[in-house]
């Protein structure tokens, strides 16, 4: 994967000040926006999963973080896209296989700074959604302390700011479809 193959990604998002910075991060830096050795700063890829009905979610609680959230992390040599790499972060961390992708466009934009835990500073993720099986069995990767469903409408206490907002957004790009 390139960073043209993003920077493509992120041009059909619609206009935004959020957009535009993006745009200009991946462009400045180059191949180096998408790898974790690329310096402090860097494109991550996450993936918002939800139930069929599209009222629940599965999250995971970040160890290094200390909070719930969706899954992601680092774009991979081997990711032949920035949505493989947020789908392959999905099925490592919940130990769920059978995920399915709704769309191989991005439906969310977060940059956010790290706290000390972190090797990096700043993470520009980018999101997709994907389908799973609520009955599915879980499997709780090293780098969480626990996986598991929560209704929309009551996710757990311990989120990172703006994470409701974010999956209203992503269950509406899902919806439009």
């Amino acid at each position: 994967m390139t960073h043209d193959d993003v920077l493509d990604q992120i041009a059909v998002l619609p206009p935004s000040s959020q957009r535009d910075a993006y745009i200009e991060f991946v462009s400045s830096r180059g191949d180096a926006s998408l790898r974790r050795d690329g310096g402090p700063e860097h494109v991550t890829a996450s993936c918002f999963v939800f139930s069929p009905d599209l009222e629940s979610t599965l999250l995971c609680f970040h160890r290094k973080g200390n909070f719930w959230v969706q899954f992601g992390g680092h774009i991979e040599p081997e990711d032949d896209t920035v949505a493989d790499a947020a789908v392959r972060e999905a099925r490592e961390e919940s130990g769920i296989h059978d995920l399915t992708l709704l769309t191989e466009s991005i439906v969310d934009l977060n940059r956010h700074e790290l706290n000390s835990g972190f090797s990096c500073a700043t993470h520009w993720d980018v999101g997709f959604v994907a389908i799973a099986d609520p009955h599915a069995t879980i499997t709780v990767s090293d780098e969480s302390e626990d996986v598991r469903w929560f209704p929309l409408h009551d996710l757990p206490p311990n989120t990172p700011d703006g994470l409701t907002t974010r999956l209203d957004h992503a269950k509406t790009a899902i919806i439009a479809l």
